[in-house]
């Protein structure tokens, strides 16, 4: 960022007015939007038209499921801690280790699957390994934590982005997209509620998912809680290689603060508006609504341009304390909401953020492409959050504890464990587009609905056995 606030003041007035004075222009010609007169000004988008179905995805998935059926989710997890290592980051609490490695790694394996498919350690203890209950009960006080969790995950992340063949998958994606998902949940604790959506008491989990479905960041949160600040944590807590320049959300995880401080934080937030139609748009200086003549029924008053020059330092200054971890990203915005609107930075901010926002509407009202990008990312988190009742499947998927530190491991257990399905399914893939035959039928719809996130070939039930060699 320019450490001029007139520099930066100036340069966003430009762009905005240089993208009202194209979305006008090309109006007239552009038959897929139009605003009409209802209701003082509505903005009517056509409906994507539907892409062509990939042909040949699913011979590829039914040749994977000939040459590895029935593949045992334990066994995945433990194929991708021999080739990465992920259980070396599980030290003692206490500080001592009194186990030998190689045992202490299988008995973390049979944990983590426990407590990732839900089915529980009692379950998990019942194979023929001869690790009882016991034993992985004190494995699971003395050596699992969540901190342990998120690093093995990154991990799996990262060796996941080395593996990848640009050929195959395509450059290293640069977005992500963020949605929320309910667990049904046990509600004697404090972040259990009843949400009137779903109709039921639970917990909600916030994923930020990049392309070809690899989950980068996952939040355990409170229904009640701010789409929008778990949006911004995961985007700068996320930790991996990857680096994230566009995000997608729905409408619940959009507001004018958030335009602003991700604007400031150095990515853009792209949202799928489900009231599109009530959209308005913001005006550079209020001498200039001549100049848009097609835009007339959805124009608002101008920016105060002003005001986000005198604030321009501190709203600087809370955006770093964001970035920097000082602050936790709900507490800010829990302070900056309509209730507080006599605070001069909250002012600034909203109009920033209105700013932020009539530049986002003028590009995704013109490019269709910008459209479908956004719904294509979106697309991505429902095939993540279809995978999650498959491997979260015991006790009906219901995260079944009351302590709030338990909650969040089972979830990201869970969460490791499709990163392993997606470590491992893109090893599946690579090698059977290493044949000519295969990766010459494959068609352009075929590469853009190709995904290692499917679960055809896998066994997460039945016996839980074990054989490390």
């Amino acid at each position: 960022l320019t450490q001029s606030g007139e520099e930066f003041v100036k340069a966003l007035k430009q762009e905005m007015q240089t993208s009202l004075q194209r979305l006008n222009d090309s109006l007239s010609t552009n038959p897929k939007v139009e605003i009409l007169p209802r209701k003082g000004g509505w903005i009517r988008v056509a409906p994507l038209v539907k892409q062509k179905e990939p042909r040949n995805l699913r011979y590829l998935k039914n040749q994977i499921k000939q040459r590895w059926w029935m593949t045992s989710l334990l066994d995945i997890l433990k194929e991708v801690d021999f080739r990465v290592g992920f259980t070396n980051d599980f030290k003692s609490l206490t500080g001592q280790q009194r186990l030998p490695q190689a045992e202490l790694q299988k008995r973390l394996l049979l944990c983590l699957y426990g407590l990732g498919t839900n089915a529980g350690l009692t379950s998990v203890s019942m194979g023929d390994h001869g690790i009882s209950y016991d034993n992985l009960k004190y494995v699971y006080r003395r050596f699992i934590s969540k901190e342990a969790i998120r690093q093995a995950i990154n991990q799996v992340i990262n060796a996941t982005l080395e593996i990848k063949q640009v050929n195959i998958w395509g450059e290293t994606a640069t977005w992500c997209a963020s949605d929320s998902k309910q667990f049904g949940a046990w509600n004697q604790n404090l972040r259990a509620q009843w949400h009137k959506r779903y109709r039921q008491a639970g917990v909600m989990v916030y994923w930020h998912v990049t392309k070809q479905s690899l989950c980068i960041y996952s939040q355990l949160k409170a229904p009640s809680s701010s789409e929008v600040a778990s949006m911004i944590e995961g985007v700068i807590r996320h930790c991996t290689a990857m680096q994230v320049e566009r995000n997608y959300v729905d409408t619940h995880g959009q507001s004018e603060v958030a335009f602003a401080f991700c604007h400031l934080l150095g990515f853009q937030l792209m949202p799928r508006f489900k009231n599109l139609h009530e959209q308005k748009l913001c005006l550079p200086d209020a001498d200039m609504a001549d100049r848009y003549p097609n835009l007339a029924l959805i124009l608002q008053e101008a920016i105060d341009w002003e005001l986000i020059r005198k604030q321009y330092d501190e709203m600087v200054k809370h955006a770093t304390a964001l970035r920097l971890g000082t602050v936790d990203s709900e507490a800010i915005l829990k302070r900056f909401t309509k209730n507080n609107q006599s605070h001069p930075t909250y002012k600034a901010l909203s109009e920033l953020g209105r700013a932020i926002k009539t530049i986002f509407l003028c590009n995704y009202l013109m490019n269709e492409a910008v459209r479908r990008e956004i719904q294509e990312g979106l697309n991505v988190v429902e095939n993540w959050n279809s995978a999650n009742g498959f491997i979260y499947y015991g006790r009906h998927g219901e995260v079944s504890s009351n302590d709030v530190d338990a909650q969040e491991i089972a979830i990201l257990s869970m969460h490791l464990l499709q990163a392993c399905l997606v470590y491992v399914n893109t090893l599946m893939v690579q090698e059977v587009l290493a044949e000519p035959k295969w990766y010459n039928r494959m068609t352009e719809e075929d590469w853009r609905g190709l995904t290692p996130l499917f679960y055809l070939h896998i066994n997460p039930y039945g016996r839980f056995d074990l054989d490390m060699d």
